[in-house]
């Protein structure tokens, strides 16, 4: 905790707090797209339309879902005004609601572990490209909203293969995905607005521009956390 404290009074408070998100991220549990044990016996034993029930969950989802927020602070780093966030954000939620939604009505599947490792590489992938090293690293730099969106599809499905693996009853399921949907929504304003609120009191710091190396860093190291653990598992589940 000192050492936190050290590094937020180095780098000024906003980034301090920042920092200290991206580091929980590494030392919490790296499966970021579980649904929580109450949450299925809710979904599993709750037949029917619940409209309220499903967006607190989407909410929930988004707000504690790190891995999404991860790759959102990476994607809003270097964006100053509130219509280019708005383009982005807007690109990466209907990537994330259209595979969530085809995923779970289609029944197509992945396996979790490999697409939860595209998730940590997208944190990875956007962190590189902050620092401007994608072209080192492949040659070339793709197009940003692009990658974005693609990214988006990754997401939701991610959230997809979650959800096909509980008994999901066919009563009510499209009101309650779309329900749920719009909780992700709900939950990614508000994560964002209070991401934004810190992140603009930093760029107004003189330590803006020393520690964006450092940031960006520690958010390239959690996606590699998030890739390993989930190619771990992958490897694990096929010894």
């Amino acid at each position: 905790m000192r050492r936190l404290e050290g590094l937020a009074a180095r780098w000024g408070r906003p980034a301090g707090w920042l920092t200290l998100v991206l580091m929980l991220a590494l030392a919490g549990e790296a499966a970021a797209h579980g649904v929580a044990e109450d949450d299925k016996a809710f979904i599993q034993g709750n037949p029917g339309v619940h409209i309220a029930p499903y967006v607190y969950l989407g909410a929930k989802h988004m707000v504690t879902g790190y891995d999404h927020l991860l790759f959102l602070f990476g994607v809003i780093f270097f964006l100053y005004r509130l219509k280019d966030v708005a383009h982005y954000v807007t690109l990466f939620a209907v990537g994330h609601s259209t595979t969530l939604l085809f995923g779970v009505l289609t029944g197509v599947h992945a396996n979790p572990f490999l697409i939860d490792a595209i998730i940590g590489l997208s944190v990875v992938y956007k962190a590189l490209d902050n620092l401007g090293g994608l072209k080192r690293v492949i040659g070339f730099t793709p197009n940003p909203k692009g990658a974005v969106l693609v990214f988006g599809f990754f997401h939701g499905f991610g959230l997809a293969t979650k959800i096909q693996e509980m008994s999901l009853s066919r009563d009510g399921l499209v009101p309650n995905l779309i329900s749920f949907n719009a909780g992700v929504e709900i939950g990614q304003f508000l994560a964002l607005s209070a991401i934004l609120i810190l992140m603009t009191l930093w760029r107004r710091s003189e330590t803006f521009g020393r520690s964006v190396l450092v940031a960006n860093t520690a958010l390239m190291s959690a996606g590699f956390v998030l890739i390993g653990y989930q190619l771990s598992g992958f490897f694990l589940e096929r010894a």
